[in-house]
């Protein structure tokens, strides 16, 4: 991350993180997850291209860690404006996510999370497209159709996970 910030022509003065930073559940994590450097990286190249604004979709979100975390992460990269939407199938991680929405404390980051069937939401979405859509890969059998084009239609760029791309064959 550090590298992708000074690449970019990011400050990278504030150091390591505090631990206050790691108060979602599951945020330890997400800078293990295979989609947190080329997340980074296409936030880092928004910042480069002078955006003050970045959308942010997460579809199949869990609990929210990453994008909650990805949201903090556009606020400091100098992002004035985030507007974060994160999507899943299960009530019971909807629920674990806007309680950790809950937590933030930050007027410029916008964080909603519905319980929605995934090809609906990126359908939804495609109106009005994402900057960046992060997708997990775990759609059944019988979504996998047309998810793909549902995904590049919902956003400008897609961050994947590469193990379930490869697995699945999306996106690739």
């Amino acid at each position: 991350m550090t590298a992708t910030m000074k690449k970019a022509g990011l400050s990278t003065a504030n150091g390591p993180r505090a631990a206050r930073d790691f108060a979602v559940p599951g945020s330890r994590t997400v800078h293990t997850d295979p989609r947190w450097l080329p997340l980074i990286a296409a936030l880092a190249d928004l910042r480069q291209r002078h955006r003050c604004s970045v959308r942010i979709v997460d579809a199949d979100c869990g609990n929210g860690a990453l994008l909650i975390e990805a949201a903090r992460e556009a606020r400091a990269l100098g992002f004035t404006a985030i507007e974060a939407r994160g999507v899943d199938g299960s009530p019971a991680m909807i629920a674990r996510a806007r309680s950790a929405a809950g937590m933030m404390r930050d007027g410029a980051i916008g964080l909603t999370f519905d319980q929605a069937d995934m090809a609906q939401a990126l359908a939804q979405e495609a109106v009005f497209p994402a900057d960046i859509v992060l997708w997990h890969g775990t759609a059944s059998d019988d979504h996998r159709a047309g998810l793909s084009e549902l995904l590049a239609a919902a956003g400008d760029r897609v961050v994947g996970d590469p193990a379930a791309v490869a697995i699945g064959g999306m996106l690739a």
